[in-house]
């Protein structure tokens, strides 16, 4: 594994909650963060970094992401990245891991979770583990 491990929703609530200078960046577009909603850290006195990875609709990979997310950031905490399902925030932590960006971490699952049998996503994820969440 190139990057600091996976962890789940909780897993990464319980750290952004119980490290200072630990934090959540979410790698998905910016049409996502408008009509699925984004983590609501505000309950422990966060805000969440919204950086994308790929841009939409042309999913071209962020040439700046790993500079946007350090300038987001600032400083050496655990970064814990989100995407929708978990594979764009692998990515995405194997390259902060890369560039010697803090201790990455996956998100298991990301923010929706994988399709169920009828095409929707609520079998995991942080949404379905009951975190707080916005539109």
């Amino acid at each position: 594994m190139s990057y600091a491990g996976d962890v789940t929703p909780q897993q990464a609530y319980d750290a952004l909650r119980d490290e200072p200078d630990a934090a959540l960046v979410d790698v998905r577009t910016q049409a996502e963060w408008t009509y699925v909603g984004v983590p609501d850290l505000t309950p422990i006195g966060k805000r969440v970094v919204c950086v994308e990875w790929q841009d939409f609709p042309a999913g071209a990979q962020n040439p700046r992401f790993v500079d946007d997310v350090r300038d987001a950031v600032g400083g050496d905490g655990p970064v814990y990245l989100l995407c929708r399902s978990g594979a764009r925030s692998v990515a995405a932590a194997e390259a902060l891991t890369a560039a010697g960006v803090g201790s990455a971490y996956n998100v298991l699952d990301g923010f929706e979770g994988n399709l169920d049998e009828q095409g929707h996503r609520a079998l995991a994820g942080w949404k379905v583990a009951g975190l707080p969440w916005r539109q």
